[in-house]
This record gives C-alpha cells, structure tokens and sequence, in this order.
C-alpha cells in the first residue's frame, strides 16, 4: 500500500510539474507582440517537400514555404532541414489563412547574412561549402544562404585552368572580401592551403639538427649566395662567404645552377636554412688528418700536402 501511495505521489508532481510548464509558456505567448517584418526564432517540428512547419513558442505556429528557404540551387529541404533545428526567419504574414504565420528564411537572411558574413571575415573563419555553379574565371558557392564566388586563382596553391572537375565539390574557404552595398562576397581556398602549407614546412624545419648535411640541387644563385633545394618544398641558402675557402666575387665562379651539393647546417631560424659547403669540406679535412694521425701503426703513410691535394674545397 505504501508503494503505491508513493507512486501516485509521484504522478501527481509529475502532472503538476506539466501544467506549470504548459501555463508558463502560454503566460510567455501572451506577452509575445509579433508583427510583420520582425524576425524570429522557431524551432522546426515537421518537415515535408512544400514547407517546414515551426514551433514560435507562440499561440500560432510558423510556416515557411520550401521556395522561402533558401537561393542555394543545391539546398534539399528534405536533406537539409530536420526536426529539432533552430530557424531564424521573417514574418510575412501574421495568418497565412490557416491561422499560422508565413515566414521566409531567406527574407531573413538578407538582413542577417552579412552580420554573419563580416564576423567570418573579422574572425578568419575557416568554412566548408559546396560549388554549385561555374562560371568564367572562377566558381560559385552560397554561404550564409547568400551567393559567393571563388576565383579560380583562389581555389588551389597550383594554377587551375580547368574549373569544371570542382563542380559539386566541398571546399574549406575563407571570407576575404565582403561588400554589403554591393551584395559582393568573395572566397578562398588558397590562404589556407597557405597557411597550412608553411605550417608544415615549418614543422619540418624544426626537425632538422644544426650539424648535419644535408643534400641538394642548386635551383638559384644570387650576388649573395646560392640558394639550395633541399626537396620535400624545403630550401636553403649558402651565403657568399661559406661556399668556398677561397675568397670569390660571385656564386658562380664555383657553383652553376643544376649542380648537386652538400653542406652543413649551420643554424635554422624564422624558418630559414642556413647552410655551408665551406664548413663541411673543413670538416672533411680534419678527420682524414684525424684518422691519419691515430692509424695503428702510428705513421703518416702521406704527405700533409698530398692529403688536402686530394680534398676540393670550392
């Protein structure tokens, strides 16, 4: 008898738990002042192929037309839009006929969109979107349900000639040019490949040991230095005064671009390489004197002369 005294309790509270509930929000209703043009929040509770029904947390419910949903050609209010999102959108009508209020998304967006679209500017939001549509130098892609376009020169660190094969694509893109007078919207992928890009050289210059020698192929000379491709995107530079022992006027009384090298690291810094043929080829030197020194028979078998004869320091 107890038990179920205690569970009839318990209904109770749960039955006047909801009345409170159901009273607080029709309290909250009556105070609501809706009018036209003002935009609202709702959340959606159906879905079907003409329109998506919403909760305002209001007397009446919302209606919002499937053609009012978005200007995005690839937008599927079937695919896109679910129970228990949360839809910001304009009152068109306060009754639709039905006693509902219509509502249009993308009236809503017009105004809200470019709010959005400026914090993504300020903030450096990365973003991923769809390229619907393509057109000359670039393609086209909606973000914020408000038509962008991305230059072609912007969706790749390599040049792209053909921008066809992105159609339907997803792309992470950065906002960097918003217009709101002119509705002008501009994207790009390339600054974050950019970035990603000198993140990783950088990670892999950091890996490197000042000490050790590395290989590469001449690719620059300039009346500083040579510069050396490393491979893997990486590169360093030989100054003037640590290609040779022997003091020259330019790189290229010793070095031509094509030849392949090796020098010492000297020093990495602000992700730069510093390198030394000269250094390395002294190095080479001291420890053939070294091994010549402590053979086991602890004779020199040649000449001082002779050895560094043998050793090419430029």
């Amino acid at each position: 008898m107890r038990e179920i005294a205690v569970s009839e309790t318990e209904e109770k509270e749960g039955m006047n738990t909801e009345t409170m509930s159901d009273y607080a929000r029709e309290l909250e209703a009556s105070f609501r002042k809706i009018k036209e043009e003002d935009i609202i929040t709702g959340t959606v509770i159906a879905v079907n192929e003409e329109e998506v029904i919403l909760d305002l947390r209001y007397y009446a419910q919302g209606i919002i037309k499937a053609q009012d949903m978005s200007r995005d050609p690839g937008f599927s209010i079937l695919r896109d839009v679910q129970a228990g999102d949360v839809v910001e959108a304009s009152v068109v009508k306060m009754d639709d006929g039905q006693g509902n209020i219509l509502l249009s998304r993308i009236e809503a967006n017009k105004i809200l969109a470019w709010d959005k679209l400026e914090q993504y500017k300020e903030e450096g939001r990365d973003v991923t979107v769809k390229i619907s549509g393509i057109t000359n130098g670039g393609a086209i892609c909606y973000l914020e349900d408000t038509r962008g376009f991305l230059p072609a020169s912007q969706l790749s660190l390599e040049y792209v000639e053909d921008v066809n094969p992105w159609l339907h694509k997803e792309i992470k893109v950065r906002v960097i040019t918003v217009d709101r007078s002119k509705e002008k919207l501009v994207l790009s992928a390339k600054v974050i490949l950019q970035e990603e890009a000198r993140a990783s050289r950088d990670r892999r210059i950091a890996m490197i040991v000042p000490g050790s020698v590395l290989e590469g192929t001449v690719e620059n000379l300039t009346p500083y230095g040579a510069f050396i491709n490393l491979g893997e995107g990486l590169s360093g530079l030989v100054h003037i005064s640590q290609i040779s022992e022997k003091r020259i006027q330019k790189p290229s009384e010793v070095l031509s671009i094509g030849d392949k090298i090796k020098a010492k690291v000297l020093h990495t810094k602000d992700g730069k390489i510093s390198l030394s043929m000269k250094s390395l080829a002294e190095n080479q030197a001291a420890d053939v004197i070294e091994e010549l020194q402590y053979k086991s028979d602890g004779e020199l078998t040649t000449s001082l002369g002779s050895l560094l004869a043998n050793i090419k320091f430029d």
